[in-house]
């Protein structure tokens, strides 16, 4: 068995955050998620595969496959053109892992029913992911259940189990390199003690990504401002929120203020309150999960970032850059 250290974590999107959990090496890893729907977006916010920078990170998950009839599948209409972009990025880089993520946020829990209701239903998913993988030239699964309830652990325990043991007897009858098996996971501290049976997870998946952003939203009742993905604790958090902590134009004409007790920074322009991270709250968050020495960082999305630089005017890829440049060695 691998010998597994935990790690931690980073923020982008409208603040976004991350974490992971890795196994024994002294490079970080630097995790990045893109999406399928961000090549649907309007200027300046259209992100093709052909804008990943092949040498931004060590690892890239593209976001989300979805599963039909017990099987993994991709919805998206330029797939054909997206297995071609991977392979391209592989070409250019060969040290880059490029995996494939399950779920997401719309898929929700109930996506996971009735495939893991049962041990047949679990296998045949299992086998066509390491066909689907394989084909594809994917390097590995991120399993993205968002989340799993107190009667769904179990089950979600033993998806990864299952899939832990089929990758390695995989490997074991090929010529390739083992396939990687990761999971997005919750940061909320009540969703943690009910979905996750840690302990047992740690055994099986080769790192774990923490998804610790957003902590503070439009959903909240009573609705609060709150930064989306703040380092540390808030003067005003009290109970369950005391665990809730780990976008450049709008900043033109914003009065910009610093978090000091949560250290990352927030815009207030009109009626206007917009949390989100700078090149300054990076370097902090980096600083952070080397204290405790965790095994890197990861990022939800790089579509998120300035990556053409046009925005900023802080060169492509700001945000990632700063978490890449403070993390060192990768």
């Amino acid at each position: 068995m691998m010998d597994h250290n935990i790690s931690h974590i980073m923020g982008l999107r409208q603040g976004v955050v991350v974490l992971l959990l890795l196994q024994g090496g002294s490079a970080y890893k630097l995790v990045c998620y893109f999406t399928n729907w961000s090549q649907d977006r309007q200027e300046p916010g259209k992100f093709t595969p052909e804008n990943v920078d092949p040498f931004l990170c060590s690892h890239l998950i593209y976001s989300f496959a979805s599963i039909e009839n017990n099987k993994v599948i991709i919805k998206d209409k330029n797939e054909v053109m997206l297995y071609q972009t991977i392979n391209s990025l592989k070409t250019k880089n060969p040290k880059l892992k490029i995996l494939l993520s399950i779920g997401g946020y719309l898929f929700g829990s109930k996506g996971f029913h009735p495939m893991v209701d049962s041990s047949t239903s679990r296998l045949e998913f299992v086998n066509s992911v390491i066909l689907f993988l394989r084909s594809h030239n994917f390097d590995g699964l991120d399993v993205s259940w968002i989340y799993p309830d107190q009667k769904e652990n179990t089950h979600f325990t033993l998806l990864i189990h299952e899939l832990a043991e089929a990758f390695q007897k995989d490997f074991t009858k090929s010529t390739k390199e083992r396939l990687l098996l990761t999971a997005g996971v919750s940061a909320g501290r009540q969703m943690i003690d009910n979905s996750y049976q840690v302990e047992k997870l740690a055994k099986d998946l080769d790192f774990i990504n923490l998804l610790s952003f957003d902590f503070h939203g439009s959903w909240e009742k009573p609705l609060i401002t709150g930064h989306n993905s703040p380092l540390s604790k808030g003067w005003q958090d009290r109970g369950p929120s005391s665990y809730y902590n780990v976008i450049c134009q709008f900043l033109k004409g914003a009065k910009i203020t610093r978090l000091q007790d949560q250290q990352v920074p927030y815009a207030v322009k009109g009626n206007q309150w917009v949390g989100y991270d700078d090149v300054e709250s990076m370097e902090t968050k980096v600083r952070f999960l080397k204290n405790l020495n965790l095994g890197g960082a990861m990022i939800w999305s790089i579509d998120m970032d300035d990556f053409t630089g046009k925005s900023c005017n802080q060169g492509p890829y700001p945000l990632v850059q700063a978490v890449k440049r403070s993390l060192g060695s990768l």
